[in-house]
């Protein structure tokens, strides 16, 4: 895929945002922490509240980085902000409106590589852009496009209900397009989107068809 930007240019996109919003990435992770610390002890609302966290998380993406940002380098960033929103709308819709998507943590397969995927969005990612030589403010932090699709697999992973296909879609095709331009940029950390994007939605699907728990 030919890149219309180069490597200074995307980075220095990230220096734009992390300095533009900050504080905002602290409150960014503590929604993601109390996602995962919800879906352990769950209340009467923690389907809905994280399927509306997730849905803050895809809108953020795509109004305010992609729009208001990226579209500065990549003109192509209006239609990535596009699906970003429109998969915000989607996590609304089947998880907060239908309560179609019920999160729990579990220790089967599928909630072991969903909780890797977590990791990794989270904690590896941000280590990993460090010793790559990637410093911030001119690196991307979780609540940016890739580590927060890998981080939805993560939790999508952690269900107890069949996921709607629906909802695997766009960040299936976003994993796609991000592994792309990692490549072209030598953005390595971004090479566990893919892995992520085609692993979690196989697993999914399985579990999907199967409704059964696979341990190991």
């Amino acid at each position: 895929m030919n890149i219309p930007f180069t490597i200074d240019q995307f980075l220095k996109v990230f220096e734009q945002y992390n300095t533009t919003v900050w504080p905002v990435q602290i409150l960014l992770n503590l929604f993601a922490v109390l996602m995962i610390i919800i879906s352990f002890k769950k209340v009467k609302i923690s389907d809905k509240l994280n399927s509306g966290i997730l849905a803050f998380f895809w809108t953020w993406i795509g109004v305010v980085y992609h729009l208001l940002f990226f579209t500065g380098i990549n003109k192509a960033a209006y239609v990535f902000g596009a699906l970003f929103i429109i998969q915000g709308i989607l996590f609304i819709y089947a998880g907060v409106l239908k309560g179609q998507i019920s999160f729990k943590l579990t220790w089967d397969l599928y909630g072991i590589m969903g909780a890797v995927f977590i990791a990794y969005a989270l904690l590896v990612y941000p280590v990993f852009a460090h010793f790559l030589g990637q410093f911030y403010p001119k690196v991307p932090t979780f609540g940016l496009p890739c580590p927060t699709t890998i981080f939805t697999f993560g939790m999508l992973l952690q269900t107890n209900r069949k996921v709607p296909v629906y909802i695997l879609v766009i960040p299936l095709i976003w994993s796609i397009i991000g592994f792309s331009a990692a490549v072209n940029l030598a953005v390595y950390e971004d090479f566990g989107l893919v892995i992520a994007g085609i692993v979690g939605t196989i697993l999914i699907l399985i579990k999907n068809k199967s409704g059964k728990i696979v341990a190991i």
